[in-house]
């Protein structure tokens, strides 16, 4: 167990509400402490996506309503054992966020462990990331993984 240790969750509005909760839930039962940080600290509006039938493409629904504990600009790197990125549409707006690229590129540069979900890896992408990186993350973001160097995959090789 990793009493004690904190784990930095980057999000904002319309943040996939199951994958920010999901993670939050299982890093704390594990003994971590989960710390949201969003461009201000505020309530933020989650989201939920679902498919449909008869759907080409998923629907998003509104979500749950979270409370992000600090900002962009109150993160310390140095605290934190992990950064995690979930999806939802705020990796699309977050990753033009240079606050957000600086503290990714930071836990890159300290060797600290990185996780995207989803949507999430849109930050990793832009921050430079993925280059030669085996990536796993939602199919309809394969193209801006190629296109960056890395590599998309559905699964790990056992």
């Amino acid at each position: 167990m990793a009493t004690g240790k904190k784990i930095l969750i980057i999000t904002g509005d319309a943040g996939e509400s199951f994958e920010i909760l999901y993670a939050s839930h299982r890093l704390r039962e594990e003994g971590y402490i989960p710390v949201i940080a969003s461009p201000s600290v505020k309530r933020m509006n989650l989201v939920i996506h679902d498919f449909e039938p008869g759907w080409d493409t998923y629907v998003e629904r509104i979500g749950y309503i979270i409370q992000s504990d600090i900002s962009f600009d109150e993160v310390e790197a140095s605290e934190y054992a992990a950064v995690l990125m979930p999806g939802g549409r705020a990796p699309e707006y977050l990753r033009n966020d240079a606050r957000v690229i600086e503290i990714v590129k930071e836990f890159h540069k300290n060797n600290k462990y990185i996780f995207a979900i989803c949507h999430g890896v849109q930050i990793l992408v832009t921050a430079g990331l993925v280059n030669k990186k085996n990536i796993a993350c939602y199919e309809h973001v394969k193209f801006e993984v190629e296109a960056c160097g890395g590599f998309y995959i559905t699964r790990m090789k056992q």
